[in-house]
């Protein structure tokens, strides 16, 4: 009989805190390149990624609120814990259970939960990084089995996970590669599947996470590829969406810690007579960190009930891109206003919001750069504008599906018609805007089935501001240029 889930992650959070702070240091583990073998073997025999198996293979049944509620668990202790869980759930398992052969889920799937083995993707390339349309690994079919040839980089647990689903575009007869995408499964315990690591990158900050570059030459079965439900590129979309859709589990947790953590902190401290706590300046940062937490704990709820493997979430770029993006900013802001107010102390790498500057910093690039996304953001909104013929941006926003219960409430702030032909700049401050109004109107769902209401009440004054912030941004273009051979004319000590 499947443990109630309440129970579960009760065990796993309490078994978290005893390994990292108990058993270990975690301040003193985060400066070090990965985990000693203990460790992991205390985290994994909870067999937290049964939440992404399904239950005919001994798994907890791949329910998303349970996913977002490990990785919330592990990012509260552990930024880098989350992020491999991540990658191993949104990943690996989530796809290989939509996507992979029945023939091969039961072996796969006891590894993970009998092994401790870990899984990821490989898609980004060392000359095509947001461009996956055009990588160059390629595969052509034998007999009974494909043959992949190619280079690899930055996929996260390099070297370390067994299972990976490698992308690659079929080689056609006369040497050019097909337009759409597939995936194979491949097994580095399996003769002829190992992916050869080059070398491991320096990378700065993930230290628990190893990247590095590396070089396809295997072979694998038939039954290792992936099915298609339609196309290739439309299963990429699916699954890197569904991972999108997911990172707020990974930013609840953390932005938690940063909030727990301030507050306990500007609470105890005192300058002079007062507490921190008391000072005008210091409410106002923490209840942006707070802000944050509201909004991601909505983005949570509307993952929960959209992103599940039984959705396809190919054509949910606007939600899926617009959680990505946001989320990972708030987690930065959460860490950089964490470290200012706890003052020296926080500019440590064992102090977890110093640390967690560094750590959240690649999630506003990893899976599409923040700024890539709120420009997709903004085209998606302003395709469909000019198909429903409005140019009115408020009007439209008040009948968006995703927008349209707090609509009213920035319709006079955004009762502006959108210029033709802006520029990118403009276009990613409006992709922020959306982004900040997307997630806003989950809280405000929220609200409605008991969330506190102060809670959505602030967090509705500080994206307001904001939005009034970017419209000013968008309106006032700086249209500054880089001047490349800067050079002449232009050192200091000439003009004294």
């Amino acid at each position: 009989m499947k443990e109630n889930y309440s129970e579960f992650l009760g065990r796993f959070e309490k078994r978290l805190h005893c390994l990292f702070h108990s058993e270990s240091n975690i301040n003193e583990l985060s400066v070090n390149r990965g985990l000693p073998a203990e460790i992991w073997d205390g985290i994994m025999e909870l067999k937290p990624l049964s939440v992404a198996i399904p239950e005919e293979f001994a798994g907890r049944g791949t329910q998303v609120k349970e996913c977002l509620g490990i990785l919330a668990a592990a990012s509260y202790e552990s930024l880098p814990l989350s992020l491999t869980f991540g990658i191993n759930i949104a990943l690996f398992l989530e796809p290989f259970a939509k996507y992979g052969q029945e023939g091969m889920k039961n072996y796969v799937f006891s590894r993970f939960l009998e092994g401790q083995a870990m899984g990821g993707l490989m898609i980004t390339e060392p000359d095509f990084g947001s461009d996956a349309l055009n990588m160059r690994t390629f595969y052509t079919q034998e007999q009974d089995s494909y043959r992949l040839k190619g280079t690899k980089h930055w996929q996260g647990l390099t070297g370390m996970a067994e299972f990976w689903l490698v992308a690659a575009r079929k080689q056609l007869a006369d040497g050019e590669l097909a337009r759409d995408i597939d995936f194979f499964v491949t097994d580095n315990n399996k003769e002829g599947q190992k992916i050869h690591v080059e070398h491991y990158f320096n990378n700065l900050g993930l230290y628990m996470i190893p990247y590095g570059l590396n070089t396809i030459d295997i072979e694998v079965p038939a039954e290792q590829k992936l099915l298609q439900h339609s196309t290739g590129i439309k299963m990429m979309l699916d699954i890197l969406h569904r991972s999108r859709l997911q990172f707020p589990g990974m930013g609840m947790g953390f932005i938690k810690r940063m909030l727990d953590e301030a507050l306990a902190h500007c609470t105890s401290r005192k300058v002079g007579a007062q507490k921190l706590l008391e000072l005008d300046s210091v409410q106002y940062q923490l209840s942006r960190i707070q802000s944050s937490y509201s909004l991601c704990s909505g983005m949570c709820a509307r993952s929960t009930a959209i992103s599940g493997i039984d959705h396809d979430l190919a054509t949910k770029g606007l939600e899926a891109n617009s959680m990505k993006a946001l989320v990972t900013d708030l987690m930065q802001e959460a860490a950089q206003i964490c470290v200012q107010l706890s003052g020296s102390s926080g500019y440590k790498i064992d102090h977890v919001a110093g640390r967690g500057i560094v750590d959240s910093r690649p999630f506003q690039i990893f899976e599409g750069s923040n700024e890539m996304l709120y420009t997709q953001i903004a085209e998606i909104v302003v395709k469909q504008m000019k198909k429903e013929k409005q140019s009115n941006l408020g009007v439209f926003l008040q009948t968006l599906e995703q927008t349209k219960l707090i609509g009213d409430r920035f319709a006079k702030l955004l009762d502006f018609t959108l210029p033709e032909g802006m520029v990118q700049r403009q276009l990613i401050v409006l992709g922020k805007v959306i982004a900040r109004l997307i997630t806003l109107q989950y809280v405000f769902e929220m609200s409605a089935k008991g969330f506190r209401s102060d809670l959505y009440e602030n967090s509705f004054k500080h994206m307001q501001m904001d939005i009034r912030k970017l419209l000013s941004d968008f309106s006032n273009v700086n249209n500054a240029t880089p001047i490349v051979e800067y050079q002449e004319a232009s050192n200091w000590m000439d003009f004294i």
